[in-house]
């Protein structure tokens, strides 16, 4: 077991209220293949319609659209009252640029904020939702932008490389928004968790920096083992290679991850994702680097991610705490 397994209840009536639409997607899903004749086994106990509904979100939580509305509104409420973020380039792209929502505190630490969308969609506004929780508590908040996959022929490595080449930009330039670059954080949800744990694991030597640039992080609903990836229906859109394979699977290079790491799930996302964060969170321990995993009760894959803006939420109080923040 990780270091620490903390499980979290959904406490609000409205979690409550739709529990029993959730179970029946959830029932419904887990039972895709039940009605006809079960297929070969491609993963694990899964046979291929299995494992495609594992690594589909909507087969899980019929509630995507709503929630993702709800996100992109309290974002755009963030911003009113934040004022729009500063905007910086970390490249010569023109989508590669990233936003930065500051503190008042001069010196402050920095949490790097990578989004999810299936390596397909999502943009750096539509993640602004966080940024009072971390400039309330004395911190910056940097959403970062990037390729989508099939806007750079179906290939992982472009992403890898921009949101890579990104927390570079902030750890040199971090002085630049009064931000300390030796207190520096990535977190990740989804997709973005999966570039998170590709971030964390990074040779930042290769990059001309010291190899433990990054002090801590948050992987939410990630993946990080890609080989059930590729056999999976994503496999349609993105153009898996042994290569990629071997070098975006974070879990294999758990050597080169320094700080303490959070690892998250809610217990109504698919199983593929709560069992990827659970063997990650495992690997992260034998391989004897401080973890928590964190397990929320009630919440989908989407759902999760709102309590990253709440201070006390199971995310926002993790991270706060990890970052050594008050969430006063």
């Amino acid at each position: 077991m990780p270091d620490e397994t903390i499980h979290a209840a959904a406490g609000s009536a409205a979690a409550f209220a739709s529990s029993a639409g959730r179970a029946s997607a959830y029932a419904h899903a887990s039972s895709a293949t039940t009605a006809n004749t079960k297929g070969p086994l491609v993963w694990l106990d899964m046979d291929q319609a299995e494992l495609d509904a594992a690594y589909d979100q909507s087969q899980y939580a019929p509630n995507q659209e709503q929630v993702k509305r709800r996100r992109i509104n309290n974002s755009e409420a963030a911003i009113r009252r934040l004022g729009p973020p500063k905007c910086f380039a970390y490249g010569s792209a023109p989508i590669e640029k990233l936003d930065v929502y500051t503190t008042k505190q001069t010196n402050a630490p920095i949490n790097v904020f990578i989004h999810g969308g299936a390596w397909r969609s999502g943009a750096a506004r539509e993640f602004a939702f966080p940024a009072e929780m971390f400039v309330n508590a004395g911190a910056h908040y940097v959403v970062l932008d990037f390729n989508a996959v099939h806007e750079v022929g179906g290939s992982l490595f472009p992403m890898a490389d921009q949101v890579r080449r990104a927390v570079a930009w902030v750890y040199r330039n971090a002085e630049t928004f009064g931000g300390d670059r030796d207190r520096l954080y990535v977190t990740g949800h989804s997709s973005g968790g999966h570039l998170a744990g590709v971030v964390l694991t990074t040779d930042w030597t290769e990059f001309g920096l010291k190899p433990d640039i990054t002090k801590g992080g948050l992987c939410t609903s990630g993946m990080y083992d890609l080989k059930p990836v590729r056999l999976s229906a994503r496999s349609s859109y993105v153009n898996f290679t042994d290569e990629m394979e071997e070098a975006l699977s974070s879990q294999r290079h758990l050597d080169r991850l320094y700080g303490p790491i959070i690892v998250a799930h809610g217990t109504l996302e698919t199983p593929e994702f709560q069992r990827q964060a659970r063997d990650f969170a495992a690997a992260v321990e034998a391989a004897g680097k401080p973890v928590t995993l964190l397990v929320a009760e009630d919440y989908n894959h989407f759902e999760i991610l709102e309590t990253l803006g709440n201070p006390y939420g199971l995310l926002g109080r993790a991270v706060l705490e990890q970052m050594k923040l008050s969430n006063a």
